[in-house]
């Protein structure tokens, strides 16, 4: 599509790569795919399926976020006339009808910077942890205040504020919406399927690892945009300290005075299941239930990953947390 570029992501995704790229209609627009030091052979197959390939230097800490911004930089170099770029992870496929539907968006609202739709998980019967990504990804339609990292976003608005943080190991979509709604631009959740995506989650230390690197992204965010009127990721913070490490240290450290009633008070975090069940609507029950017990759950990784954020920041770098 005219004025439309696409930047990829992968390392070592394989077949999922392959439906990627061939789901982009080659010639439609002008693809360049990032590889993070791949060993399947991704940036050959990318190369024969008509994508430029950028290799990353492996010298340097990967990022997603050095990534996308190598890849913009690439795509403007090529093709310096590109009104939009679609960004785009290496496991997801996109929707057919989804670059004509989202440029349409920007094309009709110029306050716009961004424009995103629904991610769905290709797999969420293969198990728990695909089937709690695809409730993950069904957030709220309408004007949001972040996206994911599939997304249309515009030229002009990614230019004024420098691309994305290379600095982020996760969490560098919402952070740059951040400073996107700060130079008075605006994100869109459209009522569109965007697309397909391959979580590939089968056991539970994936999930575990998964939860550890939201709660640096929690705690990273935080650190850089926690201040008002923004408090990004304030609240997830606060949220991870206290039900990760806080109430339940308390209440081992009353175990044995209280000879071990203080442990009823556990039975706060079933209690949060339920009441984060209820809000829930138009999934069944069990979906509900899952939902919650995983969002509860994932306090305690997600307190780890808030542990990691205070080291890396004393001692540095801030490497990727991989899950697969």
């Amino acid at each position: 599509m005219t004025g439309i570029g696409v930047v990829v992501i992968g390392r070592n995704e394989g077949e999922r790569l392959r439906q990627c790229l061939q789901a982009l209609a080659p010639g439609a627009s002008p693809v360049v795919y990032v590889d993070s030091g791949s060993t399947d052979g991704s940036a050959t197959m990318a190369e024969s399926l008509g994508a430029i390939v950028v290799a990353l230097d492996m010298s340097r800490p990967f990022t997603a976020a050095r990534a996308r911004n190598e890849g913009f930089a690439r795509l403007l170099a090529d093709h310096p006339t590109v009104v939009y770029v679609q960004f785009l992870d290496g496991d997801c496929e996109l929707a057919p009808e989804w670059l004509a539907t989202a440029s349409g968006f920007l094309d009709a609202q110029p306050t716009f910077a961004v424009a995103c739709g629904r991610r769905r998980e290709r797999h969420p019967g293969y198990s728990i942890y695909n089937r709690l990504c695809d409730i993950e990804w069904d957030t709220p339609v309408g004007e949001a205040r972040a996206c994911g990292g599939d997304a249309l976003m515009r030229v002009e608005a990614l230019r004024q504020v420098g691309g994305f943080d290379a600095r982020m190991i996760a969490g560098e979509e919402p952070e740059l919406c951040v400073r996107l709604r700060q130079a008075s631009w605006r994100i869109q959740r459209l009522d569109a399927e965007m697309t397909l995506h391959d979580a590939a989650m089968t056991r539970f230390g994936q999930w575990w690892k998964r939860q550890i690197r939201a709660g640096f992204a929690y705690s990273l965010g935080a650190s850089m945009h926690g201040q008002p009127p923004e408090r990004h990721w304030v609240r997830e913070r606060r949220r991870i300290i206290v039900w990760g490490f806080l109430y339940p240290a308390i209440l081992l450290a009353l175990a044995w005075p209280t000879w071990g009633l203080s442990l009823l008070g556990l039975l706060i975090y079933p209690v949060q299941v339920l009441r984060i069940a209820r809000k829930m609507h138009g999934r069944p029950w069990k979906d509900r239930l899952a939902f919650g017990t995983a969002c509860m759950a994932s306090k305690f990784p997600e307190f780890i990953g808030w542990c990691k954020f205070q080291r890396a920041r004393r001692r540095g770098p801030m490497r990727i947390i991989e899950y697969k």
